[in-house]
This record gives C-alpha cells, sequence and structure tokens, in this order.
C-alpha cells in the first residue's frame, strides 16, 4: 500500500513511501482509508517543531485528521464490514496514569500520552490502517467521507464543554458567542454555537469568499474589526493561536466572559501583554481564560452528532480542495482563503 510519510525536521524527505499492507492484530479492525486532512500540527511535525518518532522509527506516517471504512471487524467489535470510522487521535498512556485510567487521556498526568501521525504512533495517511475498536468512532452512512471534519469539530466540542462546566460554576447565562477565525475549527466552532442558539460573530482578517459566505449561511456574523461587533461576547472560542488577537480580545468581552484558547500560538513566539489586561479585563470583570486541547471519546461522539445535525452541504463547503495520495505535499501550499484541504488517500 502507498502511505504519506515524513521525517520530522527534514521536510525534504516527505514523500509517498510503499509500505506493507497492515495485518490486524487479535480484535483490531482493519480500515481503508479514505481521507485525511491537513491542518498545521501536520505542517509543524513535518518541520521538526512539534512531533516525535518512536526510537528505531526511521519515518512516520502523517496525519491525524481521517476517515475510513471498515473492511474487516471481529464479530465482537461493534463494527461491521462498511461501516464509516474515524481514528482517535491521542493514546494514554502506558501506565496508565489515573487520568487516563480514567478514559480522560486529554488531561494526561506523566505526558507519556501517544498520538497519531503527531509523537510515536503513525498517523492515518495511508491507504489501510489498523485500529482497536475502542479506538474508533462509528460515523452516521448519511456523513460518510465528511467524517473527516470529525477530528477538529471533537476539539471544538471539548471547547464548548469547557467553557459548558466553567459556566456551571455560578450564574451564567451566555448570549453572545465570538469565534476567532473562519478556518475550518473556527467555523466548525461556529456551527456548534449556532446549534446553542447563541448570537454567534466570527472575527477572521481574511476577507472575500468561500469563508464569509459559510459564516453567513450559518446565520452568524462575519466581522473583520472587534470594533464592528455591536455586542459584548459572552464566550470566546479563541481559534487564530495569535496572542495580540486573544490580548485584544479580551478588552471586548462581556463581565463573567469565558474566552477558551484552542489554537497553538506557534514556537519561539513571544507575546507583551499589558497589564491592565490582567488587572481590568480578566480580574475585575470576573473573566476566564483555559485552554482546550486534544480530545476524548466523549468530544468525538460529540462532534459526529453535531455534524450528523448539520447542513450536508454546508459541511461539503468546507472541503476546498482535495489532493490526490500521489501529490499529497501539495498540502503545504494551501491558499489563505481556503479552508479544509484533504488528500484523497484512494485517488
Amino acid at each position: 500500500m502507498k502511505a504519506a510519510t515524513v521525517v520530522p525536521g527534514r521536510p525534504e524527505l516527505s514523500a509517498v513511501t510503499e509500505l506493507p499492507d497492515p495485518v490486524p492484530q487479535p480484535g483490531e479492525l482493519l480500515v481503508q482509508g479514505l481521507l485525511v486532512g491537513f491542518c498545521g500540527i501536520d505542517r509543524d511535525v513535518t518541520e521538526g517543531a512539534h512531533g516525535l518518532l518512536l526510537p528505531g522509527q526511521g519515518r512516520m506516517v502523517l496525519f491525524h485528521e481521517s476517515v475510513g471504512r471498515v473492511v474487516h471487524a471481529p464479530a465482537i467489535s461493534g463494527f461491521q464490514e462498511g461501516d464509516y470510522v474515524v481514528g482517535v487521535v491521542r493514546r494514554p498512556d502506558p501506565q496508565p496514569c489515573e487520568a487516563c485510567a480514567a478514559g480522560q487521556w486529554d488531561f494526561c498526568l506523566n505526558g507519556e500520552y501517544t498520538e497519531c501521525g503527531i509523537t510515536g504512533l503513525d498517523g492515518f495517511g495511508a491507504q489501510q490502517w489498523t485500529v482497536e475498536p475502542r479506538f474508533a468512532i462509528k460515523v452516521t452512512p448519511a456523513l460518510g467521507d465528511l467524517g473527516v471534519l470529525a477530528e477538529p469539530a471533537s476539539v471544538v466540542a471539548k471547547a464548548w464543554e469547557q467553557a459548558d462546566s466553567i459556566g456551571r460554576r455560578a450564574y451564567f447565562a451566555p448570549r453572545h458567542a465570538l469565534v476567532t477565525s473562519a478556518g475550518s475549527v473556527g467555523l466548525l466552532a461556529a456551527l456548534l454555537g449556532t446549534q446553542r442558539g447563541l448570537d454567534v460573530h466570527v472575527l477572521d482578517h481574511v476577507t472575500g469568499r468561500p469563508r464569509s459566505d459559510l459564516v453567513r449561511a450559518l446565520g452568524a456574523a462575519h466581522h473583520t474589526s472587534l470594533d464592528d461587533l455591536g455586542c459584548e461576547p459572552d464566550v470566546v472560542i479563541e481559534a487564530t493561536g495569535s496572542g495580540k488577537v486573544l490580548f485584544e480580545v479580551l478588552r471586548h468581552t462581556a463581565r463573567n466572559a469565558i474566552t477558551v484558547l484552542t489554537g497553538i500560538t506557534g514556537h519561539h513566539r513571544t507575546t507583551s501583554v499589558p497589564a491592565e489586561v490582567i488587572n481590568n479585563e480578566l480580574m475585575l470583570d470576573n473573566d476566564v481564560l483555559v485552554i482546550s486541547a486534544s480530545a476524548n471519546l466523549r468530544h468525538y461522539n460529540q462532534a459526529v452528532q453535531a455534524l450528523a445535525a448539520a447542513d450536508r452541504n454546508w459541511l461539503r463547503s468546507l472541503i476546498s480542495r482535495r489532493i490526490p495520495l500521489g501529490a499529497w505535499t501539495d498540502v503545504f501550499e494551501s491558499g489563505p482563503g481556503e479552508v479544509k484541504v484533504v488528500v484523497d488517500l484512494q485517488a
């Protein structure tokens, strides 16, 4: 079979590699890979700013956003041939720590977890892959290969869950939500916000179509400046990874606002923090700033439910470009207006 492989820190060695067909271990599923999605973490892994090979492993199969179709399923697995599935990215550490043992490996205590296509495990960018049933998420047939959006949707499902959990500590009746970025994560965050019945605003500095159209199709408002919001958001899902954007957003939030960070700010990057942002905006306004990273099974299932309830045509419009496996390195040439670029593993 063919696979998209990388050597972290050696982007020039990125290639399509012929690998032996995987043989499922007893109890495992064998999956035909259909699509994988590209995100900034894949670039970081390729360039060596993120990611880790196992000792003795020469190269890694890339990509962590997946969807595939089951071609072999043990009788007691809960799956059957033809099911669409998504592979869970993070896996619990081998100890396991208390958090991993409780099924919350997104809160791993000792950092010994592994992540498919990122840290210590091959990713899903192969024409076939295997997975234990407990790390496979079934996707409804109506979604089909749109299940490739489930992993980024799981990230924002967790972000919204974090906001809900924190809000329950006291009186909290949010009306207005702000999402920063109209990339795939931001648009999926906006989708979940509208599904909650909130007045959703999306801040995006990339002007024009298709992003602005996708925002408005949700019934949300598209902005290129915080000065145009016309409201003080109660919940913010920050998806740019920009410290400059974050601290400017904090100046515009309502009292008791909850801001959830989902983006990676980048390596070797510093941002000066004005003291009044901490004193006035966070402390005196009783605001909360929390980081949400990775996801566990609960969040994947929430993501699939949210996608199943969404308009299929809108979801299809998130996919800007499909690239055949043989030209997969073209993902690194994504344009600024694109939303989600995917690689077709069978093309």
